[in-house]
């Protein structure tokens, strides 16, 4: 009894104790009184808290030298606090009164998910009004990209390409220098002919974010969307196709990472910037984990993300968490737009996603070195240098995130074990299993319907039977993509250019698997190289 007594009274003395701490004075001026408390301890002024929260973007940064000075980059905006924290800093990090600016050119994207969140054409109007008045002050070019657009995205964004700039070997310190020589040369040059650079640079960026807006189809209230109804109620029976809500909210990330790479593609941008924030990372990483992509971590979670070859991913935002971000946008005012998303008012247990973030949540409400931890477990995590991706190596890649394929198991795996159980309760023997996706069937043009023969055709055959297409299909996806399908009760509603990438894999597949005695071994010409 006593024993209990004391424990509460330490508890009541480390409740005061905190709460005093408000109180005290900065940690790091020790002059000004603190307005908050970002961890135990860690109390800050206004000045200083903003003076640490630039320069740990202007670190992460600085720290991976990943992006170079000149280069294009592409803003993932989405109206949230985090990504809306993201512009603040690029802006801040342009601005004329900067001491060290940054040296990379930026643009913005915004994706529209309103159709796949039931929202109608006047909210979708509304939400992006309030963003294009943010997007505007911005002075930087804008693309708002809707959802419906994955019906006409081309096939190749699902094909990873080479860089066509590598930079892989050259110093980054060289890079800077000589983009500073060029600068100060073009300085030279237009202040000798009394021009005012800046402020023309501006003006000409803000008129071409509204060019951009309006080449998008401009806003709901006074122009006709972008989009047809069929378009938009595709969206909603693709949705509805997938039984579960986790299954449904990665295939919208999925969707959402497609059309931001195909408009990185489309407009000359070789980086990608994504608001992540610690505490999101510390959720994706879990959920990863409990979704089958535990391969994949790295890329997941990582600073930087080579997956897609010509474009890199990269997480600025991947130090701060939640609190400090909200703190941050309070205190200087930092405009954000809240947008409803496929989770929003979902109970706890209904997804995956909800579940491990109100885990997460409530864990680090009683432990505040809870997100920390975890960040810090998935900041250990690295991948090798990606290889140079040639044609041969497509199919090795999942059709939906793009990552390897991690399928490739050997006999005495649980993954095996349970491919032999799935198609034992199928009634089919585990010999049946799909290889490579390679479907036996017969030729478009020996049916006696169709006069126009393979050979005929630029894209080669297309016989493909959409019936029997989802075993097929899962064969080019990795394990965690592979859920996603088999959620799904039809694969009819899937966007086309899915469907075409992967009968084009098959029908590669299919062809190296005829000529494949007629192929030379790559290891065999260079071990009878090294014996010549």
């Amino acid at each position: 009894m006593c024993q209990v007594d004391e424990d509460a009274h330490k508890d009541a003395q480390l409740e005061t104790k905190a709460v005093l701490s408000v109180s005290q004075k900065c940690m790091k001026c020790k002059e000004g009184s603190a307005v908050l408390i970002i961890r135990v301890g860690d109390a800050f002024c206004g000045n200083c808290f903003r003076e640490y929260f630039v320069h740990k973007f202007r670190a992460m940064l600085g720290k991976n030298r990943l992006i170079f000075p000149g280069e294009k980059v592409l803003l993932s905006v989405s109206g949230g606090p985090a990504s809306s924290a993201l512009l603040s800093q690029v802006q801040e990090g342009l601005s004329p009164e900067t001491p060290k600016k940054l040296r990379f050119v930026p643009g913005i994207i915004y994706v529209d998910e309103g159709a796949a969140c039931g929202q109608s054409l006047e909210e979708r109007g509304e939400v992006k009004s309030q963003l294009e008045s943010i997007f505007r002050a911005s002075g930087f070019p804008f693309y708002v990209v809707h959802l419906e657009a994955v019906f006409s995205l081309p096939s190749s964004v699902l094909q990873c390409a080479s860089s066509a700039l590598d930079r892989r070997n050259e110093s980054y310190k060289e890079a800077v220098d000589g983009f500073i020589q060029s600068a100060c040369s073009e300085t030279q040059r237009e202040t000798g002919q009394g021009s005012n650079s800046y402020t023309e640079v501006q003006t000409l960026l803000s008129e071409l974010s509204t060019q951009e807006w309006s080449g998008e189809g401009g806003t709901v209230t006074n122009r006709s969307p972008p989009f047809t109804p069929e378009q938009t109620e595709a969206v909603r029976t693709l949705l509805a196709s997938v039984k579960t809500l986790t299954a449904r909210e990665e295939l919208l990330k999925t969707l959402r990472q497609h059309l931001i790479l195909h408009t990185a593609r489309v407009r000359g941008y070789s980086k990608v910037m994504m608001g992540d924030s610690c505490s999101r990372l510390a959720v994706k990483l879990l959920t990863n984990i409990s979704l089958g992509r535990g391969a994949f971590l790295a890329m997941d979670t990582g600073f930087s993300d080579p997956r897609y070859g010509d474009i890199a991913i990269v997480r600025p935002m991947r130090e701060y968490s939640s609190k400090e971000i909200a703190f941050y946008n309070r205190m200087f005012k930092v405009p954000s737009v809240f947008t409803s998303a496929l989770d929003t008012k979902a109970p706890e247990k209904a997804s995956i996603h909800r579940l491990t973030e109100s885990f997460i949540s409530k864990l680090q409400a009683d432990f505040p070195s809870t997100v920390s931890t975890i960040y810090r477990t998935s900041e250990k995590l690295n991948t090798a240098c990606p290889r140079p991706i040639a044609d041969g190596e497509l199919t090795e890649k999942c059709l939906l995130c793009l990552c390897a394929l991690d399928t490739g198991a050997e006999e005495a795996t649980a993954f095996r074990a349970t491919l032999i159980s799935e198609n034992l309760s199928c009634n089919r023997m585990p010999a049946t299993i799909p290889a490579l996706g390679v479907a036996k069937q017969q030729c478009c043009a020996s049916g006696g319907e169709q006069k126009e023969s393979c050979g005929d055709r630029v894209d080669g055959c297309h016989s493909v039977d959409r019936t029997s297409f989802t075993p097929e299909l899962q064969t080019l996806l990795c394990y965690s993509c592979r859920l996603i399908i088999k959620d799904m009760t039809s694969v009819n509603s899937v966007p086309e250019y899915i469907l075409s990438e992967a009968e084009r894999r098959k029908r590669r597949a299919q062809m190296k698997e005829e000529i494949q005695d007629f192929l030379l071994n790559p290891e065999n010409d260079a071990v009878e190289m090294t014996v010549s």
